[in-house]
């Protein structure tokens, strides 16, 4: 059985432990690698290697580092088949979505750093004729780069590759639910010619590998993405030690849909913004408010297209819900299913565990749910599910609507659907939202600033703004 291997000071080595963890297939349940089971002596070997390269790496002219990540993605590019099955065997999801967004937008990442971070400028200040002063921004040193498991290319590219267009070194955990992308770019690092030490890349539990990378004394960045709850544990950490921190966390993002939409455009995109990624995406909408004139219409033309969505086998094109990333995780999907039911909810679609036949009978399948009839304050409105699972509920008022929508401790992103422009654009300035998409869903600018609001994380990720946060800004002052 394949044993997945940790990067380390340019080479691929086994966890110091000599220890493994399973790592499964979720769409057949079986075991099919090894992922190591590192610790904090492994991350202590990491720092010391990225100690080591950071001089070099830091003061290498920018062109050069910029070459080196432009060959990486190069490199993805080549191997894009490869990485798309790798990363759809291990994740779940469906093989044709893998080709066409994760492993393209892993490409896309490392491409617009290598290239963004030449054109990251220095500013001046004049004082007329009695000073001058100008900013400087240097790299930190290295950077904790920390991924979750539901876009695990496409994310941990997105983390790595600014902190190393910057002149950092990075010591990255993927999730140890998904490793396998993480590993093959470890070996294409290599490959593209990147020195010893600059990235480092340790496989394991969060609890012995990320706990380790987020209290070392000397990572003083934490680039972090997952849950609210490890955000939390991250910055009771991090913050007394007076660490860079960025946390994107959680969502319960809601689709505002009001009658004079396009309403054709409405339904398949929130088929799509609902179920895409089996709902396993922290930008899916999953509270649907639906004014109330158009409630039952919309309603009726949803289901009707989400039941003829097609769950099973994700490397069979014909599928588009693949399966859930692990049994634990659709357990607790499945769980919130039954807790919508006491709380009054009616399943009007879905709400099951599905067996495909052979192979994948006893795989991590879960039918596209859909449920109507609750409150917007209850738990399964309030609390994140992060499955193909979405409540639909109807509203009167602009006012009424915007009290649903900001109830919950979560503002990371939502969708507002409607032809009037004065209105969204009044929806919009009180929407407690990090990111607000208007008559569409996940399109994206890689340029823009990327992050939410409340209890969906603390600062912002894409564009410029992780080249800064990245850096450290000096100012100078030169008297005339």
């Amino acid at each position: 059985m394949m044993k997945i291997l940790n990067l380390i000071n340019g080479q691929l080595v086994a966890p110091v432990s000599d220890t493994y963890i399973d790592n499964y297939n979720p769409s057949t349940g079986t075991i099919y690698s090894l992922i190591p089971d590192s610790d904090e002596r492994d991350v202590e070997n990491a720092v010391a290697a990225a100690k080591n390269a950071f001089p070099a790496w830091r003061d290498m002219p920018k062109e050069k580092r910029s070459a080196i990540l432009i060959k990486l993605s190069d490199l993805i590019q080549r191997d894009l088949d490869k990485l798309a099955l790798a990363e759809s065997i291990d994740n779940g999801k469906p093989l044709w979505l893998s080709k066409s967004v994760d492993i393209p937008r892993a490409v896309s990442n490392i491409h617009f750093y290598a290239t963004a971070s030449l054109h990251l400028h220095d500013e001046a200040y004049s004082m007329g004729t009695v000073a001058m002063n100008y900013t400087m921004r240097t790299p930190l040193g290295i950077a904790g780069c920390i991924s979750p498991w539901n876009l695990p290319l496409y994310l941990f590219t997105w983390k790595i590759a600014p902190a190393l267009a910057s002149g950092n070194c990075v010591i990255a955990k993927p999730s140890e639910i998904t490793p396998m992308t993480a590993f093959h770019l470890a070996e294409l690092s290599i490959e593209a010619g990147m020195p010893a030490g600059v990235l480092n890349i340790i496989h394991g539990y969060g609890h012995k590998v990320g706990a380790a990378i987020v209290s070392h004394k000397d990572i003083p960045a934490i680039s972090f993405t997952g849950g609210t709850k490890t955000g939390e544990d991250i910055a009771r950490v991090a913050a007394p030690m007076f660490k860079k921190i960025s946390l994107e966390l959680g969502g319960k993002n809601p689709n505002i849909i009001f009658a004079d939409c396009d309403f054709e455009k409405a339904v398949q995109t929130t088929v799509r913004s609902s179920f895409s990624n089996q709902g396993e995406i922290c930008l899916c909408g999953s509270r649907i408010f639906v004014e109330r004139s158009i409630y039952e219409k919309f309603k009726t033309a949803f289901v009707e297209e989400v039941k003829k969505l097609k769950v099973g086998n994700p490397l069979n094109d014909e599928n588009w819900i693949g399966a859930i990333v692990s049994k634990p995780h659709m357990e607790k999907i499945l769980s919130y299913v039954q807790l919508a039911k006491q709380e009054g909810g009616t399943v009007i679609c879905g709400g099951q565990q599905l067996h495909p036949e052979g192979e994948h009978a006893n795989g991590y399948y879960i039918a596209p749910t859909v449920i109507e009839g609750l409150t917007y304050d209850c738990r399964t409105n309030q609390e994140e599910i992060f499955g193909p699972v979405v409540t639909l509920m109807p509203f009167d008022t602009e006012e009424q609507v915007l009290k649903y929508a900001n109830s919950t401790t979560y503002g990371l992103a939502a969708s507002v659907w409607t032809q009037h422009l004065t209105r969204a654009h009044r929806v919009v300035a009180n929407l407690q939202s990090g990111i607000v998409w208007i008559n569409t869903w996940l399109l994206r600018d890689l340029r823009t600033p990327f992050g939410g609001v409340k209890n969906s994380g603390v600062g912002r990720e894409g564009g410029f703004e992780a080249l800064k946060f990245f850096t450290e800004e000096k100012n100078v002052c030169i008297k005339l």
